[in-house]
């Protein structure tokens, strides 16, 4: 919890809590001596090095490098060639919990049998919004409905989707 709390956002992106967590106990089993922990308190001292593994992946991450870590940008869909898939793996990520990540792949059939039965519009307001990234209003022009129409439709085949695949 420590080590989540303390990672930034821009950080976070590059780093998972677990990796940081992981070298912290590394280092805890490495330095244990007959005389550990001395005048030191444990957890203070686990907090201690936890912060200078985060102080390190930041450097590591953000100050050493000659590029600006902070300008990138995720690549989406459409410069891999995911198609209808990027949008799939996207949808599954966002409604998978670690403890449900084994059931992945019947995750996604049940995402792909549930955006086929969604109307043209949906799949096209969703593949725009999700896959090109593509605002609103945008999405409106493309489909021939107005703003407010199409964000109360992505609103909504959210919440359909999430609830079709609920009850499997």
């Amino acid at each position: 919890m420590y080590s989540s709390r303390r990672l930034g956002e821009g950080l976070r992106r590059k780093v998972e809590v677990e990796d940081i967590f992981q070298d912290v106990s590394a280092e805890a089993i490495r330095s244990i001596t007959p005389e550990f922990p001395g005048e030191r308190e444990p957890f203070s001292w686990l907090c201690h090095v936890a912060e200078r593994k985060i102080v390190d992946a930041h450097r590591h991450h953000f100050d050493a490098q000659k590029r600006d870590a902070g300008k990138e940008r995720a690549l989406d869909a459409r410069s891999t060639g995911g198609g209808e898939v990027g949008l799939v793996n996207m949808l599954v990520k966002s409604m998978t919990t670690p403890s449900a990540a084994f059931s992945r792949n019947a995750k996604e059939g049940r995402m792909m049998e549930a955006i086929s039965g969604l109307s043209e519009d949906q799949q096209t307001a969703i593949r725009l919004k999700y896959i090109e990234n593509k605002p609103s209003k945008e999405i409106a022009e493309a489909i021939g409905k107005s703003d407010a129409a199409v964000r109360v439709m992505l609103t909504r085949t959210m919440k359909q989707l999430h609830e079709l695949l609920a009850e499997d």
